[in-house]
């Protein structure tokens, strides 16, 4: 069965696209000497690795946009790094700087870890765009304005005194200019189109455009514009059309001089599918559900960033997984419990607000020692905060955000691809201690992608599940010795007839007590369980020199821009080592001994210094902390910079 699933998954990826429309000059002749020519005048430069960012109105279809030449290029084999940004507002006023949408990759022939601190080229669709994401482009580097969102409007709701396509203010940059809007408009002419329809196909002549300067091919996109619109044909050849003249706009006009190639990255052997981190999520618990033989059951009530977990477990209903939208998220987690309590392998997920709501119900799950999955997708806060912006904030909130001592294990996933690793782990120890555990992504890995070597089936461990049936000595909270866990005895097997509940229970035969020493027994044998955890996870292994004068700690999503400028600063002959934690409850056994091999331990996260105080509570750590707040992901120049700040000042 997880053969059949693997392979459905990938094969979404590999779908053979039909032969590509006729291009929108319709004279071929015409259109092949015009290509002759360009090809003759305008150079192709190779490049390692280039970020490239798309920003408009959040009705300008930026996502898709970004989405679409992302998928592409991963299917051509480079490696790349995605980084979705776009305001919660469904409908923000159009022009203004808080409706705009962007979205940035970073794409290369040699590995790439995250999304890129400054883009290199901005393709901006009008004025608040601009504005917004300028301070994001790196010097000299490269715009592609709609000069047709720039009018007075446009100008007036960004608050720009005078036009910056005009007054010289982007003389620094290279500065490059055509009305998509009429160009479009143009292309759309004899299709007697709505206005607003033809509007919104502009998008894809940005696009077009990008293909042509990126050397990517239009195929993919066309078979994915023939299956979304195959019932408006009208659109499939609107989006089409408008596609090729952008295209051909990069071949045919005077404004681009060079193209840009970027070769396949050299990935491992294997098969690849360009993923999210919610996806991968979802995926893992499918393959969990698969290998543990149990029927997957997601409770979960829509909150963003995590609602796409939901939406995506319900594509797949053949292998067996039921998904519940519910009313509210306690009855999202208490759904899950039940189905836990009847024997299925039960999810619930959320963000961080939603993760408060659930806190009560999270406790009743340690009382009644049922596994059960909790992914906490992180968002900015408090409260509502920043809902479709990152963040790492919910650490502390995950340790210990229950009432009375209600300990629950703790990990977290370093990449999106990482997503299914950490959902199938999260299984792993939640059947085997009968345990709910809580799973910490956050927005960023969430919505960014990356190409994911799809495992083999064989290679991902059977999840051994033991469903008590013997009614003999049957009792529901005896333990096994190594690991502490209960049994799972499902209701209504003859003879195991149980009471689980809030109330405290008495050691080993689960009656309600209030017995003072036996709750002071239950509490520490509860603590204790998940402390066994820690014999039964990978130790801490660091990337690096084993001891020296400073580590970088990290968790969580900001493994890539740790990563990358641990690498940098290594390259200018400076040794610095690197550990990435992945279980955050327990923490792995020798944590305490490789933090106490270096002089000093450097904590950079997307909080106020979560990780950083744990560690210093545990280990007596004096842990310097990089912590910006800002709802992105951390910039692998800061990270850098105060490396060198640490190791010369000492602070």
């Amino acid at each position: 069965m997880l053969r059949l699933m693997v392979g459905l998954l990938v094969s979404e990826a590999q779908t053979d696209a039909q032969p590509e429309a006729l291009p929108t000059i319709s004279d071929r002749r015409k259109k092949e000497t015009i290509s002759q020519m360009a090809t003759m005048t305008k150079k192709t430069q190779e490049i390692e690795q280039v970020t490239l960012r798309f920003a408009g109105d959040s009705g300008d279809g930026m996502q898709l946009t970004g989405s679409q030449f992302a998928s592409t290029t991963a299917m051509i084999g480079n490696d790349i790094s995605t980084l979705p940004d776009y305001p919660a507002e469904i409908r923000a006023p159009v022009g203004t700087t808080y409706g705009v949408s962007g979205f940035q990759l970073r794409f290369g022939a040699s590995e790439v870890t995250t999304p890129g601190d400054v883009c290199d080229v901005l393709v901006a669709m009008n004025a608040a765009a601009l504005k917004v994401n300028l301070r994001s482009l790196r010097d000299g580097g490269m715009i592609i304005a709609n000069s047709g969102g720039f009018d007075d409007r446009n100008l007036k709701l960004s608050r720009y005194e005078s036009n910056p396509l005009e007054d010289g203010s982007l003389s620094r940059y290279q500065l490059h200019l055509m009305d998509i809007n009429k160009l479009t408009a143009s292309a759309l002419a004899d299709m007697n189109l709505n206005m607003k329809v033809a509007a919104r196909c502009k998008n894809f002549f940005a696009l077009g455009v990008t293909y042509w300067m990126f050397n990517r091919p239009l195929e993919p996109t066309i078979q994915w514009i023939r299956d979304k619109f195959k019932k408006t044909p009208e659109l499939v050849e609107a989006n089409t059309r408008v596609l090729h003249a952008g295209y051909a706009y990069g071949e045919t006009t005077e404004i681009f001089t060079v193209r840009y190639d970027v070769r396949p990255a050299k990935l491992s052997p294997g098969t690849y599918r360009f993923i999210t981190g919610n996806e991968a999520f979802a995926w893992g618990l499918i393959a969990a559900s698969v290998k543990s033989r149990l029927e997957l059951f997601l409770g979960s009530y829509p909150i963003t960033p995590a609602s796409t977990i939901l939406h995506e477990l319900a594509k797949h209903k053949h292998f067996g997984v039921k998904t519940f939208q519910a009313e509210d998220e306690i009855a999202a987690i208490t759904s899950a419990i039940g189905a836990s309590y009847g024997g299925s392998l039960a999810v619930t997920t959320t963000s961080g607000p939603g993760l408060a709501l659930k806190t009560e119900a999270m406790g009743l799950a340690v009382m009644l020692e049922l596994p059960l999955i909790i992914c906490d997708v992180q968002r900015g806060g408090p409260c509502t905060g920043l809902p479709t912006k990152t963040e790492q904030a919910d650490l502390l909130q995950a340790v210990y955000g229950r009432n009375s001592e209600a300990p629950i294990p703790v990990i977290a996933p370093a990449t999106p691809a990482e997503c299914f690793e950490m959902a199938f782990e999260a299984c792993r120890i939640a059947i085997k201690y009968m345990t709910p555990v809580l799973v910490l992504s956050d927005g960023y890995l969430a919505n960014g992608a990356e190409p994911w070597l799809v495992p083999a089936p064989e290679s991902l461990p059977t999840l051994p599940v033991r469903f008590r049936t013997e009614p003999q000595g049957f009792e529901p909270y005896s333990r096994d010795e190594q690991t502490l866990a209960r049994p799972w005895a499902i209701p209504g097997t003859p003879g195991l007839e149980h009471r689980v509940g809030g109330l405290e229970k008495q050691h080993i035969t689960g009656d309600v007590c209030y017995d003072p020493d036996n709750h002071d027994f239950m509490v520490k044998l509860r603590a204790e369980k998940v402390g066994r955890i820690a014999n039964d996870i990978p130790l801490a292994k660091v990337d690096g020199e084993e001891s020296g004068d400073i580590l970088v700690v990290g968790w969580g999503s900001t493994f890539g821009a740790i990563r990358a400028a641990v690498e940098k600063v290594r390259s200018t002959g400076v040794p610095v080592s690197h550990l990435h934690l992945r279980h955050l409850n327990p923490l792995p056994r020798n944590t305490g001994e490789v933090l106490s091999r270096f002089r000093k331990v450097l904590i950079p996260e997307i909080n106020l210094g979560q990780l950083s105080r744990i560690l210093r509570e545990r280990f007596l750590v004096p842990a310097i902390g990089l912590n910006r707040v800002e709802g992105l992901p951390l910039r692998t120049g800061d990270i850098e910079a105060k490396i060198l700040e640490v190791l010369s000042n000492g602070h």
